[in-house]
């Protein structure tokens, strides 16, 4: 079972391999990946640092690119696409049908991995991309319960990647229409949700108002501990409220280290953490916890027990230090 980290840029891959990763996810610097943010991604030339430390330590490396090529642009991921093959990247992980064509016919030997963003859930969906791209492994959206990962994994023809630990987004996978609605901008269109340039912290009084294209999306007291403002975990007074509460979704995270030996019997075969804005000192604790968790469960899998402290130290990074196992335990279809 595949330990697979997030690295958002060089450091938090040294951190990620340091703890234990088996694999790291990246992206280039610029919309062709989910993350565009400023101070994250890597440039060409340390795509090419990362795949050769990566190699050299016996670890693999996926380039992301999660985003839609725009009409008239898609030169940018076709380059992409070309860049990871002249690397030798070990995956490429995307969900655009254009761009599993464009590798699987020009780099058949580039391993194909199709992005959460695809929404594959069923069997019949899994075949057509294996049949028609040959895609290798898929990750699966996190909207399924552990029994339907367990029955997907029974026929799936292809290897299957699930979320393990960090952020939960209730959004059909990165399409954030919230963000769209409010800045223009979402995973999808120009990189990155709810981008730092709307954001605008304004004090008042003994409050700091948090404002996302001018629209006020929480508000908090000044010793109040924040976490990056997204529109759908903002604060808002309902019509029949007095006082502003989470409408839509709280701060949470995910967190599967109970159900690690059900997501090893049914045979996943990548755990994957979430978090590539996160810090490199995030990646090296998270990675650092799996690690232990995963060796734990292999070494001996009828006496692996669930470590208080483990879920202690992700609950310290988790959002409004809450984890939850989320659709995975959801008994209603």
């Amino acid at each position: 079972m595949e330990l697979l980290c997030p690295a958002g840029n060089l450091a938090s891959l040294k951190a990620a391999f340091r703890a234990g990763a088996d694999a790291v996810y990246l992206g280039l610097k610029d919309d062709t990946n989910a993350r565009s943010f400023a101070g994250l991604n890597f440039t060409p030339e340390q795509l090419k640092q990362a795949t050769k430390l990566a190699h050299s330590q016996g670890r693999k490396v996926f380039l992301t690119l999660n985003t839609y090529p725009k009409p008239g642009e898609e030169s940018r991921w076709y380059q992409a696409i070309d860049l990871a093959a002249q690397l030798q990247m070990d995956a490429l992980i995307t969900a655009d049908i254009s761009l599993l064509h464009y590798a699987n016919t020009r780099y058949p030997h580039l391993p194909l991995h199709l992005s959460v963003q695809a929404s594959a859930t069923n069997q019949a969906a899994l075949d057509f991309y294996h049949q028609n791209f040959n895609i290798e492994r898929a990750v699966l959206p996190r909207v399924l319960s552990m029994k339907q990962v367990r029955d997907l994994a029974k026929c799936s023809a292809v290897e299957l990647e699930v979320f393990a630990f960090g952020s939960l987004c209730i959004m059909a996978e990165g399409r954030c229409h919230l963000s769209s609605y409010v800045t223009g901008q979402s995973p999808n269109t120009g990189g990155s949700c709810s981008p730092a340039k709307h954001v605008r912290w304004q004090e008042e009084g003994n409050q700091c108002l948090t404002r996302l294209n001018e629209v006020l999306i929480d508000t908090t007291g000044m010793n109040e501990q924040l976490g990056y403002p997204v529109v759908c975990k903002g604060r808002y007074i309902a019509e029949d409220e007095a006082k502003a509460d989470y409408l839509l979704e709280s701060p949470t995270s995910l967190n599967t280290l109970s159900l690690l030996p059900q997501l090893a019997q049914a045979g996943i075969k990548s755990l994957k953490i979430e978090g590539r804005q996160r810090s490199p000192a995030y990646v090296e604790q998270v990675t650092r916890v799996w690690r232990e968790a995963i060796d734990s469960y292999q070494n001996n899998p009828d006496a692996f027990k669930e470590q208080a402290r483990w879920n202690d130290t992700l609950a310290k990074v988790s959002e409004g230090q809450v984890t939850t196992l989320g659709a995975y335990e959801r008994q209603w279809q």
